[in-house]
Parts: structure tokens; C-alpha cells; sequence
């Protein structure tokens, strides 16, 4: 898995011990400007969060975090932290403490439920800004001898970080980590935490300008697979594809609460797409408490801005960019409560294989270890591991990073017109910048 980046911009490049999260640049601090950092986060404009947050703000639901820790001391989340649970029981603090630099457990926190409390009211906003975070802090990546060793602890400790959120009170789960293996452990903790209620969220991975290779539990059965798109409402260079991609989301150039020395990161990645599809999946079961996971899931994707060409879905976009305003104006039926929605877990419980082998048809988005290919069937299995980069002694998970490399590209669609769910961004008045704004990094 590779750990090389190319800069862009103003980022730099994130240490080699930041492991483990699927972010494609490093956090820095928003230059001093006339915009206010609300008004620097783009993607609440498109996704119009003030109509949304007349309806609903998220609130009575919870949202589990399983990430690198979540401090509830940022001014942006005070309030919005519960207590959780640590399973990197060899660093030091809780679950209530990053062991990264950047913080990225408190940025996905944030870009779900953050209340722009900071600099006099003038701080970022989550999109569900009236959610309940449940922070549950996993093992660095890089513990262990070797790949195989680091694989194992992470599964061991996400096996039991989705049973945890589920047993307690996590409607939505969101896993912005990810690994190259996926584990009968982990597979089955998905199983129950849907069978106990729960949705569960997670990142498609950021190499899909490199080697594109099924990251999990993106790629496990009963997971929701999230792809990132940019300001354009295209998929980025950097964010895989294929049939694990059930849905996406903004996920570039994203302004919010994070850890380090500003307390405001901008990154871009498939965590930050992930993290939006979760908290829309909270404003929509904040309005339907009685909905099951199985109901709210089915009206995102029904109402969900689809490929503009009749397919019902493709390998960029899964079946399209999440619209919660939509869900939350006209929901349509919910379907039957006790149906998961999603094709993939019904075939994996049918197979007799217990890694069956996944359609590569757009129609079929079946998810399983088995897909190697691009899609345009050129097999990346061996430009993968030729394009795997060690770090230290192991790297089970690493950080994902922009290459020069890239790939040949999936089918990118247009995004649906602005009536459908994304319109230009609402005029807002012009206010001074907030104390402290420079341009160190963070």
C-alpha cells in the first residue's frame, strides 16, 4: 500500500507514522481572507445544510466513530462527544485522544456533527450538527512484525469496535480506516450490526489513480461503500472505483475541526465522502425515528442523484451522490423494514464461497476480495503489489496519497442538474475572518 504523495496547493505532505487513514493531503490552516470558515466549506453550500437544518439537524441519533480517537475538547465538538471506547490500548490517552497529528478521528467527527462554536460562532459546521458522536479508538496501523501481522490487529480490533458501537446506541457507523484483507471476524461484527440496527459507512480507499486494489470493509458485504466526489460533482483522480462503490459523496478540498495546532484542517479523501454519508444518513433518521437501517438506506439511494445516462449504477459513483435534502423533502416509500437494500450481503450469505467473487457488471455491485480489475478489465493485481510502498517494518493500513501514475479512467457521469438536490451556493454576507487565522499549517 502506497505512502508516496505529490504535493498540491498549500498541503504538505503528511508524516510517514500517520497511518492507517484514507486521507489524499495533509491538514493545513485556511489563509487569512474575508470568508468566514463556513463560507469556505463548499460542500454544505452545494448540499444546501441551512434548508436541510430547518428540517433536521441529526439530532437522537449517534453516529460511532472508529478512527484514530475523537477530542471532545475542540471547541467546534464540545457537547457532541460521548464516551467510547479504546481499543489502541498501546498509546497513550483514550478514546478521547488522537495519537495522529492531524487529529483525523476529530476531523471525520467534525465534518458529521460539528456546531461552528469556535472563534465566536464563527467555527466549521458538520452537516449534522445535531448529532451525537460515539468515539471508538482503533490500534496504529503499523503495530506488528510485518503486513500480515498489522492486518490482524486492525481486523481483531474493528471486529470489535463494530460490535461495540452496535451494542451501544450507534445508529450509523463510520469507519474511515481501511485494510487490504478482510477477515471472517470482521465480516460477521457487519452482520450484527445490521442485524442489531445499525448502518454502517466506510471509505472506498484513495489509490484510484494508483493501483485500485478493494480496500475493506469498504469491500465487505453489508457495508456501505463511499466514493469521493469534487467541486466539479465528478469523482476525483484519487478515489477507487469499482463494484464496491455503492454511493458517493463531496470529498475534496473539505474545510473543518481537526486536531493539531489550528484546530482546522482542509483535506481531501474518500474518509471526508464517508463521513457526509453518514451524517446525511443521520438527518434522515432523525425525521424517521421508527425507519429501520434497512428503510433509511433504501431512501438514500432512491433518492440518491443517480448516472444521467439510465444506467442504474456505474464503478465511480456506485448509484450516485447522496441527496438528503431530497430524502428529506419527498422520501417516498421506505420499502420493507426487514430487506437490506444493497445486493452484495444476500448474495454472500447465498454463496457457498465464502469469499464469492464479484460481478463486474455496473448493474451488479457485489463486493467481495476478488476484484482485481479496472474497469476496463485490465487486471491492476500486478501493478498493485509492484506499486505497494513499505514504511517502518509494517503497513497494514496506510495513508493514501495523490501519484503521478494513473490508471485508465471508469466511466465518469455527469452530475444530475441543481433542481435534483445540488444548487449553487446561496449568497452570504461577508464578515471579517476569525481570530487567529494564519498561514502556518496545522
Amino acid at each position: 500500500m502506497s505512502a508516496s504523495s505529490t504535493r498540491r496547493g498549500v498541503r504538505r505532505v503528511v508524516a510517514a507514522t500517520v497511518l492507517g487513514l484514507l486521507l489524499t493531503g495533509a491538514a493545513t490552516a485556511p489563509a487569512a481572507s474575508a470568508e468566514t470558515i463556513r463560507q469556505r466549506q463548499w460542500y454544505l453550500d452545494r448540499m444546501q445544510a441551512e434548508s436541510m437544518w430547518k428540517t433536521s439537524t441529526g439530532k437522537g441519533v449517534t453516529v460511532a466513530v472508529i478512527d484514530t480517537g475523537v477530542d471532545p475538547t475542540n471547541p467546534d465538538l464540545v457537547g457532541r462527544v460521548l464516551p467510547g471506547k479504546d481499543y489502541a490500548t498501546d498509546q497513550p490517552g483514550d478514546e478521547h485522544t488522537n495519537y495522529d497529528t492531524l487529529g483525523h478521528g476529530t476531523g471525520m467527527a467534525a465534518l458529521i456533527a460539528a456546531t461552528g462554536a469556535n472563534f465566536g460562532g464563527n467555527g466549521s459546521f458538520g452537516l449534522a450538527p445535531g448529532a451525537k458522536i460515539l468515539p471508538i479508538r482503533l490500534p496504529e496501523s503499523g503495530a506488528g512484525a510485518n503486513m500480515a501481522e498489522g492486518n490482524k490487529i486492525f481486523n481483531e480490533a474493528l471486529a470489535q469496535a463494530i460490535r461495540y458501537a452496535a451494542d451501544h446506541g450507534a445508529k450509523v457507523i463510520n469507519v474511515s480506516q481501511a485494510a487490504r484483507e478482510d477477515t471472517p471476524e470482521v465480516a460477521e461484527a457487519v452482520k450484527y450490526a445490521l442485524d442489531k440496527g445499525s448502518l454502517i459507512f466506510a471509505s472506498a480507499g484513495n489509490s484510484g489513480n494508483e493501483a485500485n486494489l478493494p480496500e475493506y470493509p469498504a469491500a465487505t458485504p453489508g457495508v456501505v461503500g463511499v466514493a469521493a466526489v469534487g467541486k466539479d460533482l465528478h469523482r476525483t483522480d484519487f478515489s477507487q472505483y469499482g463494484p464496491q462503490v455503492d454511493m458517493a459523496a463531496p470529498g475534496e478540498d473539505m474545510v473543518h475541526a481537526c486536531g493539531g495546532k489550528t484546530g482546522l484542517c482542509t483535506t481531501s479523501g474518500t474518509s471526508d465522502a464517508t463521513a457526509l454519508a453518514s451524517a446525511s444518513a443521520a438527518l434522515i433518521w432523525s425525521v424517521h425515528p421508527t425507519w429501520t437501517n434497512n428503510q433509511v438506506l433504501r431512501v438514500m439511494l432512491n433518492t440518491i442523484g443517480g448516472p444521467t445516462d439510465g444506467a442504474k449504477r456505474n464503478d465511480a459513483i456506485g448509484y450516485g451522490i447522496v441527496r438528503p435534502r431530497i430524502a428529506l423533502q419527498n422520501p417516498g416509500d421506505p420499502g420493507p423494514a426487514d430487506v437490506y437494500p444493497l445486493p452484495d450481503l444476500a448474495e454472500a450469505r447465498q454463496s457457498a464461497s465464502p469469499s464469492p467473487v464479484p460481478s463486474a457488471r455496473a448493474s451488479e455491485p457485489a463486493k467481495a476480495a476478488a476484484s482485481s480489475k479496472g474497469d476496463d478489465g485490465t487486471s491492476w493485481l500486478g501493478l498493485g503489489i509492484a506499486a505497494l510502498v513499505a514504511i517502518g517494518a509494517a503497513t497494514a493500513v496506510v495513508v493514501r496519497k495523490r501519484r503521478t501514475a494513473t490508471p485508465p479512467e471508469p466511466r465518469i457521469q455527469q452530475h444530475p442538474s441543481p433542481q435534483q438536490g445540488f444548487g449553487p451556493p446561496p449568497v452570504m454576507p461577508g464578515s471579517v475572518p476569525p481570530p487567529g487565522q494564519d498561514s502556518g499549517t496545522s
